[in-house]
């Protein structure tokens, strides 16, 4: 059978797959200045963007927790791919052909693969919007016309239809060529006594994750007669369905979320179709499931959401109690975001469709418009359950609001937030910042949480692919630390630019760098060639052959770390770090030579004191020429 893909493919698609649009898919990125950009790391918590994506090279490296690497890594990473799926999925975007070598190490088995997966659910997704068409679809484009969404619409979004034979989507895939293992793992079809199609009689809604693969399907109830009664059902958790990270229409609004840095969280699928139709084009929804801190990584990596450029998210909620209840819950994870939270309520407690569909357009752009900060209208609600005519009525209200405002996450704001909630129970200020002071000192403290790590355990090691990501060794050089500040910068030239050091890397060697790590990597430059050997994939041929674990991260640091240079280095930058480099080199053996003769009588060991004199002689001519070097290319 066909075992490995050809090396040369594989080059093909590093070199053809634009990195930063793939990792635009997850993450919102800005110009980081030296041909870098910058977002919040998908890899865990961070306030503050320290994942830096290099286009030129086909690198990523986050200076916060230490994962890097090129494409390759990053969807293995982030999709829970093997090394080979990555690839084929890669090269089917880029329009590379691949080849595989016979007899070469055998695709792993064990169960369907995720591009098989991804494609069946296309497949399927194409199918059901045909079915709306039928006349046993009636019911549900009356439902849909009801909702105020034509057949413009449903295409839009993608809307069909699931018959409600109970084996008509399973016979319609088996004839595509997919196998039971794969549409039953995909969650498109059930097992029980037999198989049988997942969602029968159900009006369809695909599920797309933000690179527009559709992955899911969200399934409401139609029929009277439909022997289940809960209105929606979900695709079930799957190898590439995780409900608590997907969010409904993000494959539409991605790009308009960072653009806007705004995102609008609706309850469900027809809200974010009312409102994109209606031109708020940020609406997204959970899918079965509440709002929780998986969604809201998702949300701040595409908002870009940290203290120095903060985003708004807005939620809608119904206003009854239900929503009520959310908006709390969302206000207790409030703290995730470093922009502002804000809810967005009609009055009469219509959701976004429902509005759309009585007053037009417009009231759905108002609704959004008049948003109010989350934290007000939580107090305003935990107010109104007292009776505020009574003396004992306000003093519990003040007790139980200032519990919240404890918790709000900006001090800066405690007392201005006391104030506001002093207006709105009719005591005075001083009363209500002394049952916050007082609420702080009784409630338990809030610990501060390290940063969370993407969890799931990484696909296995194919041909050509990454191992496992350690945690950062403590080992590994600090990139401020000014003692191996030119073998840093030296190792980042022969990484970025090999064309431009060429020949001034020869003379150097192992020597010239007295920071373990550095000088291990310069021995991984020698293996793989040198830098005369460096082509267009030089930093992934480096991490290939990198034999510590623990340098895979410094490799992608050095391969995406600006240098400090302005503009391109030239000949004169080379040689300043190069020449200086190497006089180091010279001076620590003058130093060593020169102890060494101190300790040394010259009479007992004369030959020995003459030959390290001549040593050191030659040592000083060399460094004096070395330094001569360094200023004439200034």
């Amino acid at each position: 059978m066909a075992g490995r893909i050809k090396e040369e493919d594989i080059a093909e698609v590093r070199e053809k797959t634009r990195i930063d649009d793939v990792v635009s898919d997850y993450v919102t990125l800005r110009n980081a200045g030296g041909g870098s950009m910058k977002g919040l790391c998908p890899f865990h918590d961070e306030k503050s963007p320290s994942f830096h994506v290099t286009a030129s090279r086909g690198f990523y490296h986050c200076f916060g927790c230490g994962v890097g690497g090129d494409v390759i890594s990053f969807v293995m990473e982030m999709d829970g791919l093997s090394f080979s799926e990555t690839v084929e999925r890669l090269a089917e975007k880029v329009g590379v052909q691949l080849r595989y070598e016979e007899g070469g190490p055998a695709r792993p088995r064990g169960g369907p693969q995720r591009p098989r997966l991804v494609e069946a659910h296309k497949v399927t997704a194409q199918w059901y919007a045909e079915q709306l068409a039928t006349p046993e679809a009636l019911e549900a484009r009356q439902f849909l016309d009801s909702r105020g969404f034509d057949a413009e619409a449903a295409a839009r979004f993608g809307v069909g239809f699931s018959p409600r034979g109970g084996e008509d989507l399973h016979r319609h895939l088996r004839q595509k060529g997919f196998t039971d293992d794969e549409v039953v793992t995909a969650g498109l079809v059930g097992r029980g006594r037999g198989l049988y199609d997942r969602f029968r009689g159900r009006l369809m809604w695909p599920i797309r994750d933000s690179s527009g693969d559709t992955i899911g399907f969200g399934a409401r109830r139609i029929f009277d007669d439909d022997r289940i009664e809960a209105k929606y059902l979900n695709t079930p958790e799957t190898p590439i369905y995780k409900k608590s990270q997907v969010l409904y229409g993000i494959d539409l609004a991605r790009r308009e979320i960072a653009r806007a840095s705004q995102a609008v969280i609706v309850e469900g699928y027809t809200d974010v179709m009312a409102c994109h139709l209606a031109g708020v084009t940020t609406a997204v929804a959970t899918c079965g499931t509440a709002f929780g801190d998986d969604h809201a990584r998702v949300v701040r990596r595409l908002l870009q959401d940290h203290d120095d450029f903060r985003g708004e998210v807005i939620f809608t909620f119904d206003g009854d109690e239900a929503g009520q209840k959310a908006a709390l819950r969302a206000f207790e994870g409030d703290q995730v975001f470093a922009g502002q939270t804000y809810v967005a309520i009609e009055p009469s407690g219509m959701d976004p469709c429902d509005l759309r569909l009585r007053s037009g357009d417009a009231e759905v752009r108002e609704l959004v418009a008049r948003r109010v900060p989350l934290y007000r209208f939580v107090l305003a609600n935990v107010v109104q359950r007292y009776d505020l005519d009574r003396a004992d009525g306000r003093i519990d209200a003040m007790r139980e609001a200032a519990k919240l405002v404890t918790s709000i996450r900006d001090r800066s704001k405690v007392d201005a937030f006391s104030r506001e909630l002093a207006g709105m129970i009719g005591i005075e200020p001083a009363d209500v910042q002394r049952a916050v002071r007082n609420a702080a000192r009784s409630g338990p403290e809030q610990a501060t949480a390290a940063p969370r790590t993407r969890s799931g355990q990484r696909s296995e090691q194919e041909a050509g692919g990454q191992g496992a990501r350690p945690a950062p060794a403590a080992d590994l050089p600090d990139a401020r630390d000014p003692r191996f500040y030119l073998e840093r910068e030296t190792l980042k030239l022969v990484v970025q630019h090999p064309k431009a050091v060429g020949a001034a890397a020869d003379d150097l060697g192992p020597g010239d760098f007295t920071h373990g790590a550095y000088r291990a990597l310069w021995a991984t430059v020698v293996a793989a060639g040198g830098v005369r050997a460096a082509d267009v994939q030089w930093a992934s041929r480096l991490r290939d052959h990198v034999t510590d674990p623990r340098l895979t991260g410094l490799v992608s640091a050095l391969t995406v770390e600006p240098l400090r240079s302005a503009g391109e280095p030239n000949d004169a930058y080379v040689a300043q770090h190069v020449h200086r480099l190497r006089e180091l080199t010279a001076q620590r053996r003058i130093a060593e030579l020169k102890s060494r003769l101190q300790r040394t009588n010259p009479v007992e060991h004369a030959t020995d004191y003459n030959k390290m004199f001549g040593e050191l002689v030659a040592l000083e001519q060399h460094r004096r020429a070395l330094r001569e070097k360094g200023l004439e290319s200034q």
